[in-house]
């Protein structure tokens, strides 16, 4: 079975009211769903999405009470959200800085400009510059003008320590193969970008992965919980990203066999 690229990805808030009123009130998604967890019923369960909510652009949180994650390897470090092109960056990055959240400077990665942010609770995101030029389905109500807002989910960067494992999942379950290695700005890694054909030629999911010799990171607020993927083929299902794994010097790319 081949897998078409991202479905959605689900991360961990403490503070729902918060969430929802960065999520909606300064990136400008939409609340498509709440839910509960199913497995925890006690537990909201919180959709972001463009304006038709579709596959690939779904950002998700469980609300739990827990404290603030420690960061380290053996998880989740960046989830990338596509935007339409290099112009609209400094708007985003004033607009964040307004917001009062982290936020840092444009910069190139892997051949294109991203620029790094946190969302109030520590949550590590990326607006990445989209390629494909995707109109996307911008949300009417949205308080981001309709040529600035968020495409859907982009690159997602997991951390490990010992890229092996990784590497064999990666491209014997998930039927991708590497195509490159990328420097990074940081402490010295290795990145390795996979890629996963999507249903047009431009439409590509990138996993990546680094390999980091540090402590375990423990799965409590503002990490990441989840990335699901799809495999049904639908010219609905416009959703592009990447994952990554770093592991010593350099990034390495793989992309569907």
């Amino acid at each position: 079975m081949d897998l078409l690229g991202f479905h959605h990805v689900t991360a961990v808030t403490a503070r729902a009211a918060a969430n929802h009123a960065f999520y909606t009130g300064v990136l400008g998604l939409r609340l498509v769903k709440k839910t509960v967890n199913q497995d925890d019923v006690s537990a909201y369960h919180l959709f972001y999405a463009d304006g038709l909510a579709s596959p690939g652009t779904d950002l998700t949180f469980f609300d739990w009470p827990v404290p603030r994650e420690r960061h380290g390897t053996h998880s989740i470090v960046r989830t990338g959200l596509r935007v339409r092109g290099e112009a609209v960056l400094p708007w985003w990055r004033e607009r964040l800085r307004q917001a009062g959240v982290f936020v840092g400077e444009v910069h190139d990665r892997d051949g294109r400009l991203v620029l790094d942010f946190e969302d109030p609770e520590g949550q590590r995101l990326s607006l990445v510059v989209d390629r494909g030029g995707g109109a996307g389905n911008p949300w009417a109500r949205s308080v981001v003008p309709a040529e600035l807002q968020i495409l859907g989910l982009g690159p997602v960067m997991i951390s490990v320590p010992q890229l092996r494992a990784t590497d064999a999942t990666l491209t014997r379950v998930m039927n991708m193969r590497r195509v490159r290695e990328y420097a990074t700005r940081t402490a010295p890694v290795r990145t390795i970008c996979g890629r996963i054909r999507l249903g047009r030629p431009a439409a590509t999911t990138r996993m990546s992965a680094r390999m980091v010799n540090c402590a375990r990171s423990r799965v409590f607020a503002w990490q990441m919980h989840t990335v699901a993927s799809r495999c049904i083929s639908s010219p609905s299902f416009a959703g592009r990203g990447s994952m990554m794994a770093q592991a010593s010097s350099l990034p390495w790319v793989w992309k569907a066999a």
